[in-house]
Order: C-alpha cells, then structure tokens, then sequence
C-alpha cells in the first residue's frame, strides 16, 4: 500500500508564494512519476505539474514560470510563486507507477486572495 501525505497549503495574497510537499511511503517502485493537481471549485481536477523519477518535468501552460516541481526521492514539492486568484482550489498529489498503479493524497487546500 502507498500513502501520500500533503502539507503546506494555506492562505496566501495574490502575488505570494507557498510551498506544496508530499510525501509518499510504503510500497513504492524506483521507477515512477509524482504530480500535482489542481482542483478549482466547481471544476475538474487538472494536472499542474509532474516529474518522473530520473528527474524530468512537465508544467502546465496556466503555471509555467511560476510553479517548480522538484523531488527528494519520494517527497515532492511545488514551488508556487506569483500567485493568482484562479490558483485558488484544492491540490492533490499524485503518485503513478508500473501496471497502471495510481495513488491519491487526501488534497490541500490553497486559497489566493485578490
């Protein structure tokens, strides 16, 4: 089994920075790759961001320069700078892996006041 635990959502001003993390344990393989989503209200969930783990990434285009996805093994974190009101929402990490193996956190919830 595999948890993926998120921390470091809150509320911020538009302009502002925070900082996402999850970290994931359990039964983990070495190949596999940890995302973020994004989950406006109302709306569907969106990729943000992913990187797999030989270090490549993939930015949606709403986020690029102002998101970086970076990973210590199985923790990763979203670096959110400039922060919009439409980046409002709740953020879910992602860990996908072999045989179609996929795994949810329980969701973070950030909210960007303009």
């Amino acid at each position: 089994q595999v948890q993926l635990v998120e921390s470091g959502g809150g509320l911020v001003q538009a302009g502002g920075s925070l900082r996402l993390s999850c970290a994931a344990s359990g039964s983990i393989l070495s190949i596999n790759t940890l995302a973020w989503f994004h989950q406006a209200p109302g709306k569907q969930r969106e990729l943000v961001a992913r990187i797999t783990s030989g270090g490549s990434t993939f930015y949606a285009d709403s986020v690029k320069g102002r998101f970086t996805i970076s990973r210590d093994r199985n923790t990763v974190h979203l670096q959110m700078n400039s922060l919009k009101a439409e980046d409002t929402g709740v953020y879910y990490c992602n860990l996908r892996q072999a045989a179609g193996r996929e795994y949810w956190g329980q969701g973070i919830q950030v909210t960007v006041s303009s």
